[in-house]
């Protein structure tokens, strides 16, 4: 079976507020150590497949270095491997990728030129693992032009997601994008398979810029699209709240989503860290503690990623902090998604007060008391931070910050 597999990672996600000023929502921290474009990278390579492209637009340079040529999943290879597939200027004047049909057909050549019979359009923001060769599988049996990943989903949170409805034979009878209200359970996991063939025919005659909001509602009717139901973890991590919400689930007992798999493992690349220090007076409850951490105060029911350093009496309650960070003494973390190489200032209080006050300037995003500061951040000593706060990427505090402010 020949795979191409192309990965969508170009979004800028605005939903993730200011963890993607600076970065691909795909190349943000997860889990400690992870990026999330690591998952899609290692269910890639666990599934035999080892000729990847990844798309690429907004803000990519993390995306480009963390990448590299592929060498920590096995894909620095001379024939196939991965590559980073760039925008580029047309000779009509365009120049951006404009959805994710119109990224696909801007790399039409890298098709056509591969000895591929089947092409897979995979989701570069998701976190879940997943084997595609019952996919392709099921594909290659049905004689599919298209076949979808789906997965059920809560009634209330089918506006996020194209939702699919299905006949008993497993065929795709409706597509909608984002439906306000829909009678299906089933949402697009972002997992494409196409006949190459049909593929390459498909965007040189019908110039729609987005598969999910164009194209699919119209070819469902028209093609062979078939659902493949896919049961295992599966998040989408592309709000503040999904993404906090899926860090924090991987500190139950039994997680959903078992990191510690040997027979799936998750992929990335890694740095020569020494093991995490605990002091004398530190505490741990409930946590995640990665490589080269040091931690001096305590940790509750936090993700504390690698190269983080806790200092002496600090309190770090239902938090998320990414690698490199700085929590001097002193400090107060409650309910906070705390970027790459922020400093925080002695004796800083963040998380403060009520809930009621959501982000003025997002507020259907921030509303359930979670603050995010953003990457490398310098909040002065001794100030408070109320809850649904923003601090945008390489900002400099030195006030306080009521609950629902953006600084």
């Amino acid at each position: 079976m020949r795979v191409l597999a192309l990965i969508m990672a170009g979004g800028a996600s605005l939903s993730l507020s200011a963890l993607t000023a600076g970065r691909a929502a795909a190349a943000t921290p997860f889990a400690g150590k992870y990026r999330i474009i690591d998952f899609t990278l290692s269910n890639c390579v666990n599934s035999g497949i080892y000729d990847v492209g990844v798309l690429s637009q907004h803000q990519p340079r993390s995306l480009h270095e963390h990448i590299g040529v592929g060498k920590p999943w096995d894909l620095d290879r001379l024939q196939g491997g991965v590559r980073v597939l760039h925008p580029f200027p047309t000779p009509d004047g365009g120049g951006w990728q404009r959805g994710t049909a119109d990224a696909i057909r801007y790399h039409l050549d890298v098709i056509e030129e591969r000895p591929v019979d089947y092409v897979m359009v995979l989701a570069g923001d998701h976190v879940y693992k997943m084997d595609y060769r019952p996919l392709l599988d099921l594909h290659m049996q049905r004689g599919a032009d298209i076949t979808l990943a789906v997965h059920s989903v809560p009634p209330h949170e089918a506006y996020r997601y194209g939702m699919v409805s299905v006949d008993g034979e497993g065929r795709v009878t409706k597509f909608e994008e984002k439906p306000r209200r829909t009678s299906s359970a089933l949402a697009s996991m972002g997992v494409y398979a196409f006949r190459k063939d049909y593929l390459v025919d498909l965007l040189y005659r019908d110039q729609a810029v987005d598969f999910g909001s164009e194209m699919l509602p119209r070819i469902v009717n028209e093609a062979n699209v078939c659902a493949y139901t896919f049961n295992g973890y599966w998040a989408d991590v592309g709000t503040v709240q999904a993404y906090y919400e899926a860090n924090i689930a991987l500190l139950a007992e039994t997680p959903a989503l078992d990191l510690y798999d040997p027979e799936w493992v998750v992929r990335t690349r890694s740095f020569e860290r020494p093991a995490a220090q605990l002091g004398a007076e530190a505490r741990i409850e409930r946590s995640l503690l990665c490589d080269g951490c040091r931690v001096d105060g305590h940790v509750s029911g936090s993700v504390i990623g690698t190269g983080v350093v806790v200092g002496a009496d600090a309190i770090i309650r239902d938090s998320v902090i990414m690698p490199d960070s700085v929590i001097e003494p002193g400090v107060v973390l409650d309910n906070c998604v705390v970027d790459k190489q922020v400093v925080i200032g002695r004796d800083c209080r963040i998380g403060e007060g009520s809930i009621g006050t959501p982000n003025a300037a997002q507020p259907q995003l921030l509303n359930t008391g979670l603050s995010v500061i953003g990457k490398a951040a310098r909040i002065s000593a001794g100030h408070t931070i109320g809850r649904n706060v923003v601090v945008t990427a390489r900002s400099f505090v030195d006030q306080d910050l009521a609950s629902g402010e953006t600084f």
